[in-house]
C-alpha cells in the first residue's frame, strides 16, 4: 500500500488528523537514565511519534488531478477569437422585449424544475452536514432511573425491607443516575474526511445542475417566445395575401360580368382564396399553443399567461461569439457538475481504501449514582468510565474489495461523462454557430426572392387590372409571393433560436466563480 501526505495544509486538519499534538522533537531526557539510554529511548519516541503524525496525515490513494483533455486551439465554425463577445448574465436583455424579460424572470423565479434544483441542494447540503459529523465526538446525556422488587426469606440486606402476607420477605431497589458520553472515531486513515469531501463535490455538483436547469429553463422561455412571435407574423403574412387574393377575385368577377373573363378562371380564383383562408385557423393554433407553453415555464396556469407579442421583424440581434475554446470550460454549468461528481467518486474511493484498516473507537462517560435522588448529588455518587476499542477487519468474504471495485468502476464511469461534457459543449458551440451562420445567410437570400416575387406580383396585378395576362401567370406569381413571404419568417425564427441555442451552449454568460 502506498501513503502519499498532503503537505502545507496541515491546519485545516482536524485534531485527529494532526497526531499527538504535533509533537516532532525529542522528548528531554529523564532523570537515573544513562546518556545512551536515554538518547534511544527519546529516539524511539521520536520515531513513534513522528511515525503516528505520519499515518495521522496520510491519505489512502492519490489527490484529484483533473483527466488531460486535448482541446482545440480555435472554434471550426469560428476561427477569428479577436472579436470575442461572451454572454452576459442576463443577455435575454440584448433583444429589448420588455416582456420577454418579464416572462424570464417570472421563470426564474418560480419555475417547477427551477424549485425542485433548490430542493436538491438543501438536501446535498444536509447530506454534508450528516458526513461531517462523524470528524468530531458525540457527546450524549442520559438519565436513568431503575426500581426493582425482589422476593427472599432469609437476606436482610435491601433498601426496604417489608412484610409478605405470607410471611416470607420482599425488597425493593432504587437506582438514580445522571451522567455524559462522548464517543469518538479516530480517522487514521482519512475514511471520515474522503467521506465528506465525497458529499461536499456532490453538493457543488447540485448548484451547477441548478444552473443548468436554469439557462435550459430560459432558453425555452425565449424559444416559445419568439416561436409565438413568428406564428404573429406568419398569420398577418396569411391575411395580408387573403387580403390580397380577395382584392384579385374581386377584380377577375368585375371581368367576369363584362364578358372580358371567363368562369374557369373565376373558379381558380376562389379555390385560391379558400386556400388562404383556410391556412389561418392553423397559424392562430400555433400562437395560442406558444402562448399555453409559457405557463408551465413560469409556473402559472396558461389562463394567468397572456402575452401580447410582437414580430420578429422589430427584435435586433445582438453580437455573440465566442472566445478561446478554453475558456468554454469555464462558463458551462454542466462540465463543471461533471468535474464535479468525478472529484466526489475520487474521494469515495479513497474511503474504500479506508475501510481495509483498523477503526479505533474511543467512549468515555461520567456521571452520578445513588439510590436515593435526595443524595444524587452527594459525595460518592460520581461515576466514570473511559474505554478504548480497536477492529481490524479479517475476513468479510470479498465486501471490502467489491465496494472498492465499485468506486474505480464509478470513478471510470464519471470520467467518461466528464469527457463526453467537453465534447457536447464544444459540439453545441460548433453546431449553434454553424446553424446561426447558414440561417443569417439564407435569411438575406430570401429577403431578395421576396423582393423579386413582389416585384413581379406588382407587375401581374398592373397586367391583370388591363387584361394582357392569363389566370395561370396571376396565380403563379400570388403563389410564389405568398410562399415567399411565409419561409422569410420561418428563417428569420430559425435564425432567432440558432442564437438563442448559441447563448445556451456558450454557458449564458455563467462562469466558474462567479
Amino acid at each position: 500500500m502506498t501513503f502519499t501526505r498532503s503537505l502545507g495544509h496541515a491546519s485545516s486538519q482536524p485534531p485527529s488528523a494532526r497526531g499527538a499534538g504535533g509533537v516532532s522533537s525529542p522528548l528531554p531526557s529523564r532523570k537515573g537514565l544513562g546518556e545512551g539510554e536515554q538518547l534511544g529511548r527519546a529516539s524511539r519516541r521520536t520515531v513513534l511519534l513522528g511515525a503516528a503524525t505520519l499515518v495521522a496525515g496520510c491519505r489512502l490513494g492519490p489527490a484529484y488531478e483533473r483527466p488531460a483533455f486535448n482541446l482545440p486551439a480555435v472554434f471550426r465554425a469560428s476561427a477569428d477569437t479577436a472579436e470575442a463577445a461572451w454572454p452576459a448574465r442576463d443577455w435575454w436583455q440584448n433583444f429589448r422585449l420588455p416582456e420577454l424579460t418579464d416572462l424570464i424572470e417570472r421563470a426564474r423565479a418560480y419555475n417547477f424544475d427551477l424549485a425542485a434544483a433548490g430542493a436538491r441542494i438543501l438536501q446535498a447540503d444536509a447530506q454534508v452536514r450528516v458526513s461531517g459529523a462523524p470528524l468530531l465526538p458525540a457527546l450524549n446525556g442520559n438519565a436513568d432511573f431503575t426500581y426493582q422488587r425482589t422476593g427472599s426469606s432469609r437476606s436482610r440486606t435491601s433498601t426496604t425491607l417489608s412484610s409478605l402476607s405470607g410471611g416470607g420477605r420482599y425488597f425493593d431497589s432504587r437506582t438514580y443516575q445522571l451522567g455524559l458520553s462522548v464517543s469518538y472515531d479516530l480517522d487514521f486513515w482519512g475514511r471520515n474526511r474522503a467521506l465528506l469531501e465525497s458529499a461536499q463535490a456532490s453538493a457543488l455538483a447540485t448548484r451547477f445542475d441548478q444552473e443548468t436547469v436554469a439557462l435550459t429553463v430560459v432558453q425555452s422561455v425565449a424559444n416559445t417566445y419568439f416561436a409565438m412571435l413568428a406564428g404573429q407574423d406568419r398569420l398577418r403574412t396569411g391575411e395580408r395575401n387573403l387580403r390580397d387574393a380577395e382584392r384579385i377575385l374581386g377584380a377577375y368577377r368585375a371581368r367576369l360580368s363584362v364578358g372580358t373573363a371567363n368562369a374557369l378562371d373565376v373558379s381558380q380564383q376562389e379555390a385560391l382564396v379558400a386556400g388562404q383562408r383556410a391556412n389561418l385557423p392553423n397559424l392562430r393554433n400555433t400562437i395560442e399553443q406558444n402562448r399555453i407553453a409559457l405557463g408551465i415555464l413560469v409556473g402559472t396556469p396558461p389562463e394567468r399567461v397572456n402575452p401580447v407579442g410582437g414580430s420578429l421583424n422589430d427584435v435586433p440581434t445582438p453580437l455573440v461569439a465566442p472566445g478561446l475554446p478554453s475558456e468554454l470550460l469555464l462558463r458551462r454549468p454542466d462540465v463543471a457538475s461533471a468535474e464535479a461528481f468525478l472529484i466526489g467518486s475520487n474521494a469515495n474511493i479513497r474511503a474504500a481504501r479506508a475501510a481495509f484498516f483498523p477503526t479505533i473507537s474511543l467512549t468515555a462517560s461520567g456521571g452520578l449514582t445513588s439510590a436515593a435522588l435526595s443524595t444524587l448529588t452527594g459525595p460518592g455518587t460520581l461515576v466514570a468510565q473511559l474505554a478504548s476499542a480497536l477492529t481490524q477487519p479479517i475476513f468479510d468474504n470479498g465486501l471490502r474489495q467489491g465496494q472498492l471495485e465499485q468506486a474505480r468502476g464509478r470513478y471510470a464511469e464519471l470520467a467518461a461523462d466528464y469527457g463526453k461534457a467537453i465534447v457536447q459543449a464544444f459540439t453545441d458551440v460548433e453546431q449553434a454557430l454553424t446553424a446561426l451562420r447558414y440561417a443569417t445567410e439564407q435569411e438575406g437570400l430570401e429577403r431578395q426572392a421576396v423582393t423579386v416575387a413582389q416585384r413581379s406580383a406588382d407587375i401581374a396585378n398592373a397586367q391583370l387590372q388591363a387584361g394582357t395576362i392569363d389566370i395561370i401567370t396571376s396565380l403563379n406569381t400570388q403563389a410564389t409571393l405568398f410562399n415567399n413571404l411565409d419561409l422569410l419568417t420561418q428563417i428569420r425564427l430559425a435564425r432567432f433560436q440558432a442564437l438563442i441555442n448559441l447563448y445556451k451552449a456558450l454557458g449564458g454568460g455563467w462562469q466558474v466563480g462567479a
